[in-house]
């Protein structure tokens, strides 16, 4: 498995001038625009959503920490106001926020809770309508306002309700924070947990970790609680990759058999580039937070797309025969190569990208090679369907989705096709629909557009592998238009070849080269 280790910032710190107040007291409204600035007493700056000032539930204040300003405060709708400088005439209180939100129009009868993070959890009530929580960082603040704004309609809108949930949080909430780690730990990507950096080869095992650390704290739980689960990820994790610890996340909580609330965010932290994630859980009782519903398996639709499928793979219906022994040596070969080749990959992603890609289809290639192991490659559109299956799991990064689409197709057109360029033919046009890249937008699709025209027009494998070697020399000189590399001057990209494209051309080579 391939990761990312550090977040790829297009500008320096020192140009967003993210720790400016200033800077928050403009952007917010226009992220929100029902946000608007009010001054208090003592001439701090507050943001007040207008929308949220006539509501019904109890109002949620937020301290912000400038430069690590997380999603929940960007766009979170429960949110009332969010406080970004805390310097002025003299301390700011927090009735002094909630004098500030007052004179903006909010309605005074249901009460204010703050949130801030800070370095141990407590909380203190100010009053019969104003509570202020402290959480253990900014993680934990994330999931105490998703509490407050996804708690059951009767505790949002009591504050008795919501100071006992706080409570109960500030005593039982349990957390892990991992890091992707510089170095790595037995030949596989590392991952820094509490215990110190540890290598893994799935996403799946990374996460089990932190789940089961923060877990411990909470074995003794009985009926009548929801498990209330809220990850971070840090530093601008994809959302390919959040999607991945989501459905870990998700896996490992229906295999323990307990009712949870599972929530998200982002935080962004520009005193420390590691990008990782962060792990919050606290059991509360279900009367206060519902346990989320779990969507329903259509199975009688997957049963007959399964069904559809293994009818149009069937070798029976294939149109084109295939020699074991040639395409296991092609196939070989090419990934081989694409192994062999990691290192320069590596080094042109890192000038020009992430750093990912070599990893990514070196893995991808492991995972080819051990898949067509023992299989039958006579009934090669089936072998192709059930690899895309593995590499859907094991092969990250957007290349690796790229090869998935490409490949879902390529199986069902080598199985009704009457050649192989059709087949290739075929599935780039699915492709296409699925990613905006064109020729000379210095990606793979430089290397694979050419090869499939020459080959579809000569039939040479030898003179497409030319053509596609001359579109990926091309993306030495080329401007990219998509991906990561658009963040970076036009200067830095020159010379180096896209590391995609080129990752490409060496699989075809050696796939050409194997007779």
């Amino acid at each position: 498995m391939a990761i990312v280790v550090e977040q790829t910032l297009p500008f320096s710190s020192s140009s967003l001038d993210l720790h400016n107040p200033q800077r928050w007291n403009n952007l917010l409204p226009l992220i929100r625009p029902s946000v608007q600035t009010f001054r208090t007493t003592k001439g701090q700056n507050i943001l007040v959503d207008r929308a949220l000032a006539k509501s019904k539930y109890v109002h949620v204040a937020a301290i912000g920490s400038l430069g690590n300003f997380s999603s929940k405060l960007l766009d979170d709708r429960n949110v009332t106001a969010v406080v970004t400088e805390q310097s002025g005439a003299g301390l700011l209180t927090v009735q002094d926020i909630q004098y500030a939100m007052q004179s903006a129009g909010a309605t005074q009868d249901q009460g204010v809770v703050l949130v801030k993070a800070g370095k141990k959890r407590h909380v203190e009530v100010h009053g019969p309508d104003l509570v202020e929580v402290q959480s253990q960082g900014e993680l934990e603040q994330n999931h105490i306002l998703h509490l407050l704004g996804n708690a059951t309609e009767s505790c949002r809108t009591s504050i008795h309700q919501l100071t006992e949930l706080l409570k109960i949080f500030t005593e039982n909430a349990s957390t892990a924070h991992s890091k992707f780690h510089v170095e790595r730990a037995e030949g596989n990507a590392a991952v820094l947990h509490a215990e110190g950096a540890a290598g893994f080869e799935k996403a799946k095992h990374a996460v089990e970790r932190d789940l089961k650390h923060a877990m411990k704290a909470h074995v003794a739980q009985e009926g009548g609680v929801t498990y209330s689960v809220h990850y971070s990820d840090t530093n601008g994790l994809s959302r390919l990759e959040n999607y991945i610890i989501a459905g870990e996340v998700a896996q490992y909580l229906d295999s323990q058999r307990v009712p949870y609330h599972l929530s998200h965010s982002t935080i962004l932290n520009h005193l420390d580039a590691a990008r990782g994630f962060g792990i919050s859980i606290c059991p509360v009782p279900s009367h206060y937070l519902f346990a989320q519903a779990k969507p329903q398996v259509d199975t009688h639709a997957a049963t007959q797309d399964d069904t559809a499928l293994q009818r149009l793979l069937s070798p029976s219906n294939a149109v084109m025969s295939f020699n074991d022994g040639e395409v296991r040596k092609r196939i070989q070969s090419g990934c081989h190569a694409v192994i062999k080749a990691e290192p320069v990959i590596t080094e042109y992603d890192t000038i020009v990208g992430d750093g990912d890609c070599g990893y990514t289809l070196r893995d991808g290639a492991k995972q080819v090679l051990s898949v067509i192991e023992g299989k039958d490659l006579t009934r090669l559109p089936e072998a192709v369907a059930q690899l895309v299956s593995e590499l859907e799991v094991n092969m990250g990064g957007t290349s690796g989705a790229l090869y998935c689409i490409y490949l879902t197709a390529l199986a069902g057109a080598l199985a009704t096709e009457s050649s192989v360029p059709k087949a290739l033919r075929v599935a780039l046009e699915q492709l296409m629909k699925y990613t905006r890249a064109r020729l000379g937008d210095r990606t793979m699709m430089d290397a694979l557009i050419p090869f499939i025209d020459s080959l579809e027009s000569t039939g040479d494998v030898q003179k497409a592998i030319q053509k596609s070697q001359e579109g990926v020399e091309g993306t030495k000189k080329m401007e990219a238009k998509l991906g990561r590399s658009t963040y970076l001057d036009e200067g830095a990209t020159q010379g180096v070849p896209d590391p995609g494209a080129y990752g490409l051309l060496i699989l075809l080579q050696g796939m050409s080269y194997s007779q």
